[in-house]
């Protein structure tokens, strides 16, 4: 297991006055080496066409990067930030609900690469992202 914080969904889910809260991603399941979150397809994610704005589909495969990168840090003195991020949008839907899966490529001392799949309630690929963060101490 990469997870070095104790943590539960409820707890993740607990935030107040951020984007994830806005944008209505949750945290729905995590395993051994993987976690997840769902965000609704709806007037708050969707661009002016109709369709899942590419930003949103960034914005929850970074959550779901940074915060699996933070859960795998032991030490409470240190935090992760990104520093690149890539998405490749590869179908566009509508409405319903999109589930991201990350999973670490990478869990060094001072950077992290992970990889997030984005898909829709059809198990059908959306998006595809990489994103990569580093490791910073926080005082």
């Amino acid at each position: 297991m990469i997870w070095k914080k104790e943590f539960t969904l409820d707890g993740l889910n607990n935030t107040q006055g951020n984007m994830v809260r806005h944008l209505g991603i949750k945290f729905s399941a995590f395993g051994d080496n993987y976690i997840e979150a769902n965000m609704p397809v709806d007037e708050r994610t969707i661009q002016p066409f109709g369709v899942l704005h590419g930003g949103a589909s960034v914005v929850l495969a970074e959550t779901l990067g940074s915060m699996g990168g933070y859960l795998c840090l032991e030490d409470l003195k240190q935090t992760t930030v990104g520093q690149e991020i890539n998405a490749n949008h590869l179908r566009s839907i509508r409405s319903g609900i999109v589930t991201g899966r990350a999973v670490p490529i990478h869990l060094g001392r001072k950077s992290q690469v992970w990889s997030i799949e984005i898909k829709d309630e059809n198990d059908k690929l959306v998006a595809i992202s990489r994103l990569t963060l580093a490791i910073i101490s926080v005082k």
